[in-house]
């Protein structure tokens, strides 16, 4: 169609012509209403905007003394599951300080509780890492 038929085709309607590929031979142009088109696009965005905020989940971190003992490690958990049924992740950090470093195996007994403790609905991404003076792991809820 001309482009001359498809002006006079748009004004009748009342509605706009809309190009869409200019680098097309010939260029290929679209008869739609402008403003409804813009309004129903700006609506998928926001759509698609709140969707994207809704499945982006946090990674909380949760640290966690050798020396703990079993009410304040009871506190750290219930913390921690606050977290996971929010639907974050959590990032569980044993910390050694000074002579601690000697008794690693006692940090993953330590990490074993915590993660049983937390119950079976959760899922460990991973294995345990140590990273300096920190042994850590993240949980995730089913």
């Amino acid at each position: 169609m001309s482009s001359r038929d498809a002006q006079l085709l748009a004004r009748q309607q009342g509605v706009d012509l809309v190009e869409i590929a200019a680098n097309a031979n010939p260029p290929v142009v679209k008869i739609i209403d402008w403003g409804k088109y813009q309004y129903q696009k700006m609506k998928e965005e926001a759509k698609n905007r709140k969707k994207a905020r809704e499945k982006q989940s946090e990674l909380k971190q949760m640290k966690i003394g050798l020396k703990i003992s079993d009410n304040d490690l009871n506190i750290k958990v219930r913390k921690m599951r606050e977290f996971l049924d929010d639907g974050d992740r959590v990032k569980i950090l044993i910390i050694f300080r000074g002579r601690e470093m000697a008794h690693k195996e006692l940090g993953s007994e330590l990490l074993d509780k915590a993660v049983g403790l937390l119950g079976d609905d959760i899922v460990v991404e991973g294995k345990p890492q140590m990273s300096g003076r920190n042994l850590s792991v993240q949980v995730r809820k089913k």
